[in-house]
């Protein structure tokens, strides 16, 4: 709050000036006196002043100078000028300090209180504006970091919620194969060559999906340090080799046809192999899961050598286009697609599929964090996601991303 008992700087080289001054405002303000230039600098480093009351002609340092030096500590501070030399120059450059008035000497005391008061009064609203700006400023300050509070822990819980989501297939398929190899070496069961080789292809399907839990932690604990890891250039085709091995053993894909078509010419992307494992095996699971009755799911990689002609894109309800505007069209692009022979999903719910937790499975088969996952990934890797859905025939997502050669 703005203090009720003013302070008032008078700065004059001649003494009779000062004391007149002095005595005229000492019962209204508090009152300070100087005899030149550093000595009113001084007094303005030391002590709060609100206005000060400047003799223009002064040896040494100019009343100008000094109102210069001392908005220059206190930017805040009202000044009245007063000379008994008036120039145009010295007007224009007291103006240009935002002096608030400027008296003639000899001045009239009645013309020197009304300035004095109309200064106080302006300084006295600065100061109201001052403080109500910075109580603005603390306030925006504090709902920036509550709101980044919030938001990063929305984003852990997210990517907390995310690595349960994304190791859950890995780990379905690891305690399958431990319950086949339990199976195959029951106690009346016989270690025969076949039993063993089969353990040993169920042991290192199991070793590959601990390593991809491990990694996938680790992918999504990289990314709430901000620390990414780099993009691996390991070939699409070998990632789709370990991707279908893994949909092999699935659950999902009891009583349904899965194919699996590579790139005629082998590419890696700009993205990290676990990645795309993880985006493709989201997008097929679903596809796996649109309906109970026994369907088809088709997996194909193509390579296109020119850009991607956007144009050829509908805007019709059965599509969506995402991330035209982070997409890097620039060839070679790596073309992947994930299409069923399902029912289509319904045109009603298709804005709202990307959503985090938005799914219309029951909640034993999703937690509706797929597509958002996919397409995060999408965005990382600056592609392209496109959906198209039919009711009663079947979606198609195809995802388009960089690509660049084989790491040999």
């Amino acid at each position: 709050m703005p203090r009720k008992r003013g302070t008032l700087l008078i700065v004059d080289d001649e003494a009779g000036p000062r004391t007149a001054l002095r005595v005229a405002f000492k019962d209204e303000y508090t009152v300070h006196l100087a005899e030149d230039g550093p000595a009113a600098i001084e007094i303005v480093q030391r002590e709060r002043v609100d206005v000060a009351i400047l003799d223009i002609r002064m040896q040494g340092m100019s009343g100008v100078d000094v109102l210069q030096r001392i908005k220059f500590i206190d930017p805040t501070i009202e000044a009245i000028m007063m000379t008994a030399f008036e120039t145009t120059d010295t007007i224009r450059r007291a103006l240009k300090l935002r002096a608030c008035d400027y008296l003639n000497k000899p001045f009239d005391l009645a013309d020197m209180r009304a300035a004095v008061t109309n200064a106080m009064q302006r300084r006295t609203l600065d100061t109201v504006i001052l403080n109500n700006n910075e109580k603005l400023q603390q306030l925006y300050e504090e709902l920036q970091r509550e709101k980044v509070e919030g938001q990063i822990a929305q984003a852990r819980n997210e990517i907390y919620a995310s690595i349960i989501h994304d190791i859950n297939n890995p780990l379905t398929v690891i305690s399958g194969s431990l319950q086949l190899i339990h199976q195959r070496l029951g106690p009346e069961a016989a270690l025969d060559a076949a039993n063993l080789a089969f353990v040993k292809e169920r042991l290192g399907i199991v070793t590959r999906q601990v390593t991809n839990c491990v990694e996938i932690a680790r992918r999504y604990l990289s990314f709430l340090r901000r620390r990414p890891d780099a993009f691996s250039q390991i070939g699409v085709n070998q990632l789709l080799g370990d991707f279908e091995q893994l949909l092999q053993v699935h659950p999902s894909l009891r009583g349904n046809e899965l194919a699996v078509q590579p790139l005629g010419q082998d590419l890696a992307v700009k993205m990290n192999g676990t990645d795309l494992i993880q985006l493709l095996q989201n997008l097929t699971v679903n596809a796996l899961q649109a309906t109970p009755q026994a369907h088809r799911v088709r997996v194909s990689g193509t390579v296109l050598a020119a850009p991607l002609a956007l144009g050829q894109f509908k805007d019709a309800p059965g599509e969506r286009l995402l991330n035209v505007e982070n997409f890097q069209n620039i060839p070679p692009l790596v073309q992947l697609t994930v299409s069923d022979d399902g029912p289509g999903i319904p045109l009603e719910i298709l804005p709202r599929i990307f959503e985090p937790r938005f799914s219309t499975k029951d909640v034993r088969q999703g937690t509706g964090l797929g597509l958002n996952i996919v397409l995060r990934l999408v965005k990382e890797g600056n592609g392209l996601l496109h959906v198209k859905t039919v009711p009663g025939t079947g979606t198609t997502f195809t995802v388009y991303l960089p690509a660049l050669p084989v790491l040999a």
